[in-house]
């Protein structure tokens, strides 16, 4: 997105920091789309909606060379009045000691940034179809700590996350981990793990995933895997994903995705989805569309169906 405006503003560096005779620079970025979706055996009323954002972000560097920087979202997601400020983040960016990060709302953990990274020219196999889903991983970014580090080896970048106790939905904290490698021209090898304890009622999952992706000339391929352990009996899940993306040229891409969870439970049968996506952009313009089939969704052996979806997009 290019920067709408950028000036210098003391008061709110003096605000930000506690600091004066330090200049902070405030930018402003958005976005918009406009979509159209629908669902096999769903009544979904009105299947075109939008999507407004509008990113503030004010930075400043303090005297020992750190950097501090605050962003807010506001967020317009056309469903009925909810138009709110969205995303809020404090980022302290430390140099070489890496960059700490604390998210009021809108914020992603080590696992759930890399729930499903195969390649994909628009969205996951299981998206855009209610109830699908890959394995939940570590949720409830909001109020949390974020840290990543890409100095400590060339190509390696580590994350990792902290989710403090709110004493009901989060009985206990919650901290994940996550590495990725990408000393290799083309190759991108990552794992991570985490204990979960966001599941309500005294519920807790340890979850470990593993991936890694390959880019060659136009292709790329990719094959993913994450095992769920709860302490919960019968609760343990499975899952695993594969994709390859196609560059057919500079401004556009297709990919084929699938996905697979299985469950402990053997009352519960096997979720699989298929997923195709396309992409275009042309400058500050994107269209992407995707049509997703799961079968057997959440394990239920009588719930199969399709999602589709069309979206126009715009940056500025």
């Amino acid at each position: 997105m290019n920067n709408l405006k950028k000036v210098g503003l003391t008061a709110l560096a003096g605000a930000l920091v506690s600091v004066s005779a330090n200049a902070a620079d405030l930018s402003v970025t958005g976005g918009a789309s406009l979509s159209f979706a629908g669902e096999e055996k769903q009544t979904t009323g009105n299947g075109w909606s939008m999507n407004n954002g509008v990113t503030f972000s004010a930075s400043v560097e303090q005297d020992n060379g750190w950097n501090i920087t605050a962003t807010q979202v506001l967020n317009d997601d056309d469903v009925g009045s909810n138009r709110v400020f969205d995303t809020r983040t404090l980022k302290i960016d430390m140099g070489d000691s890496g960059t700490l990060t604390f998210a009021g709302t809108g914020g992603s953990t080590a696992l759930s940034a890399i729930d499903d990274v195969t390649p994909t020219a628009g969205e996951e196999s299981w998206d855009d179809v209610t109830s699908a889903s890959a394995i939940p991983a570590m949720g409830g970014g909001n109020n949390s700590f974020h840290y990543t580090n890409s100095s400590l080896m060339d190509g390696m970048t580590i994350t990792a996350a902290y989710v403090p106790s709110d004493g009901t939905t989060e009985i206990e904290s919650s901290t994940d981990y996550a590495i990725k490698y990408t000393g290799v021209d083309g190759l991108t090898i990552g794992a991570g793990a985490g204990e979960d304890n966001g599941e309500g009622s005294g519920a807790s999952v340890d979850h470990t995933n593993m991936y890694v992706t390959y880019a060659m000339d136009s292709f790329t391929v990719g094959y993913q895997t994450t095992e769920s352990d709860s302490v919960t009996t019968n609760a343990d899940k499975d899952f695993t994903a594969i994709g390859v993306s196609y560059a057919v040229s500079d401004d556009m891409s297709i990919s084929l995705n699938q996905s697979e969870i299985s469950y402990e439970n053997s009352t519960l049968s096997d979720q699989e989805a298929t997923g195709i996506s396309v992409s275009y952009t042309m400058g500050s313009l994107s269209i992407k569309a995707n049509h997703n089939t799961v079968d057997n969704i959440a394990g239920t052996s009588t719930d199969d169906r399709s999602g589709y979806a069309l979206t126009l997009g715009f940056t500025f």
